[in-house]
């Protein structure tokens, strides 16, 4: 374990770049994977999930090399030419590859296990292996449907219109990849929206799918026994990895950031949103759209937030960077409180109870709700907990590593986490740029 301690650097200033977006990077390598011919991508973030995600394609019989300069080319193996896996996939933390990945061979004549590490064998799978056993795979999980589990992939698959009982991207893109080489018509049907990723890089990738809306429902068709054509990819920045530098600039006195090249999909840009009702001054330069996918560079300066009621609606499109936010939070004026987040609980650990106990260690006034956090703000004030410095649990949880990173900026005394490794997974470069801003 690497712990390290975060303080106050001063104001941070100048202009960074933050990692390629992380759910971008997984689908392009799995679509240039699935696509006849060559891929080029560019941007892709290198960190261990998305390694993995490179990995197993490999295994499903797609050539990918990555050259010097960050780009990686990728000969794919075509929908319906998947090899069988010779050993078993190995999905480390990635919950995003292992959901994906399990729709991409439940459509399929092979049969891959899944492994993955302590933290990704505890998160239930049940939501995904419910679908792909209607359309005819068959499954053989871990006892609490957890990895690791053995698929064995149906061919021919058959059709399904499925009603995503909790609002899941990862779920309806594992139910859109196994329609990719099924006969027919798949549909899901989506009653709250969720990250769109995947369909506007499938039909990029040149998979005719049709959305409509229906009593205020998504309705996602994809035509199946699909041929996918090779494209080109730029990988977007991040937003969620942004968040912390949008947060961080916010609630540090003199700061002037730029991030640059941050992707703004709508189904994700929920966490700008909240910052701007708390009365963040953060401006959109130079907006542009990069593969199919809205793109700015963001200036965040220093703003005295205020703490407000976050609309449980918004909840999809910022679930990755709650924990960032309740940091905003602790350091507004007045109350901020949120509600509808019981997804919180089942994600790399339980990030409400992870955020309240390493908030209030480094002197936050937080109450856990089953479904929330309710935070008093200290109205700018610096945050104050033990003299030497709060130490905190971040339960190998890379989000919550990077939030109590962020909280350790506005604090008197420092804030100590106990493990850096797991920020490894999404943002290798977090430390180093954190250095850069503040120096």
């Amino acid at each position: 374990m690497t712990s390290h301690t975060f303080a106050h650097l001063g104001p941070l200033r100048g202009t960074i770049r933050v990692p390629g977006d992380k759910s971008i990077s997984h689908r392009a390598l799995m679509f240039a994977g699935l696509a006849v011919g060559r891929s080029r991508i560019t941007g892709l973030l290198e960190g261990e999930d998305v390694l993995a995600t490179a990995a197993a394609m490999r295994q499903f019989g797609a050539d990918i090399i990555r050259s010097d300069d960050g780009t990686w080319t990728v000969h794919g193996a075509g929908v319906g030419s998947l090899l069988e896996p010779k050993q078993a996939l190995d999905m480390g933390n990635s919950g995003t590859s292992t959901r994906l990945l399990m729709g991409l061979v439940a459509s399929h004549a092979i049969t891959a296990t899944f492994v993955g590490d302590a933290s990704l064998s505890g998160r239930p799978m049940n939501r995904v292996i419910a679908p792909l056993a209607q359309m005819g795979a068959s499954i053989e999980a871990s006892p609490g449907g957890t990895l690791p589990l053995m698929l064995r992939g149906a061919a021919p698959a058959v059709p399904i219109a499925y009603r995503l009982p909790v609002a899941s991207a990862q779920v309806k893109s594992a139910v859109l990849l196994a329609g990719l080489n099924t006969p027919g018509i798949t549909r899901v049907i989506e009653p709250v929206p969720t990250r769109d990723h995947t369909e506007r890089m499938l039909t990029g990738f040149g998979a005719k799918l049709d959305v409509t809306q229906e009593g205020g429902e998504r309705i996602i068709a994809i035509h199946g026994e699909a041929d996918l054509k090779p494209m080109d990819v730029t990988v977007p920045g991040d937003p969620s990895s942004a968040a912390f530098f949008m947060v961080a600039a916010s609630i540090v006195p003199g700061s002037d950031l730029t991030i640059r090249n941050v992707g703004l999909n709508p189904t994700r840009a929920g966490l700008l949103e909240v910052l701007r009702q708390m009365g963040a001054n953060i401006t959109e330069v130079d907006a542009r759209e990069v593969g199919g996918e809205p793109v700015a560079d963001l200036r965040v300066r220093h703003a005295n937030l205020t703490g407000i009621d976050i609309d449980p609606a918004l909840a999809p499109s910022m679930i990755d960077e709650f924990p960032v936010l309740f940091v905003a939070a602790a350091l507004a004026s007045g109350t901020t409180r949120t509600t509808g987040l019981e997804e919180l609980r089942v994600k790399e650990s339980d990030r409400l109870a992870a955020m309240a106990a390493a908030l209030r260690l480094a002197g936050a006034r937080v109450e856990e709700h089953e479904d929330g956090l309710t935070i008093q703000g200290t109205g700018g004030e610096p945050l104050s907990g033990t003299p030497a410095g709060a130490s905190v649990a971040t339960r190998l949880d890379h989000r919550i590593a990077m939030s109590m990173a962020v909280a350790g900026l506005a604090s008197r005394h420092g804030v100590s986490v106990d493990d850096t490794a797991p920020i490894n997974t999404s943002f290798p470069t977090f430390m180093g740029l954190l250095e850069e801003a503040g120096q």
